[in-house]
């Protein structure tokens, strides 16, 4: 899955930004182009984080994540490229059927189709695309503080150093 973790879209902010860090009054992003910093109030945005977006689907979850999207369409990319955000809307969701052959075409409106694209084209024109790097399990951190700890065990104690009178 590839990781969309510090992407947020901007209203009044073309493409997509990296998110630097949030107040309770708006956010610091940077633009991937210059790699300027601004601060964008919330009194004149709406945010979108891309790790929250989701597309609706017939599925049995009901949802996808838009990172399962831009996989797959990472992964047909040399096959099967995202057209314009402006072509028609019949060539749109062809090929959005194409990518995610269950998403609910009640819900999912062509606006959604474009800027699943828009953004898609943007991050992968710019190779921000990457796989997302998994966290380790709970499990495997307490085996090797476990394992830690028995070397630590094993190593010889200190001498105590003289004490001067």
């Amino acid at each position: 899955m590839l990781d969309v973790k510090n992407f947020v879209a901007v209203s009044g902010v073309s493409g997509v930004s990296k998110l630097i860090s949030a107040r309770k009054d708006g956010l610091i992003i940077e633009n991937f182009d210059t790699k300027e910093r601004k601060f964008v109030p919330t009194r004149g945005h709406e945010f979108s984080p891309l790790e929250t977006i989701s597309i609706y689907t017939n599925s049995n979850e009901d949802v996808t994540t838009i990172a399962h999207v831009f996989t797959a369409m990472k992964e047909q990319l040399a096959d099967n490229p995202p057209p314009s955000e402006k072509a028609d809307s019949p060539v749109l969701r062809k090929y959005f059927a194409s990518v995610l052959p269950d998403f609910d075409r009640d819900r999912v409106h062509i606006s959604d189709i474009k800027k699943v694209i828009k953004w898609f084209t943007f991050l992968n024109a710019r190779d921000l695309l990457k796989e997302a790097v998994e966290a380790p399990k709970a499990e495997e951190v307490v085996e090797e503080a476990v394992v830690e700890t028995k070397v630590e065990a094993k190593a010889e104690p200190k001498k105590e150093a003289k004490k001067k009178k």
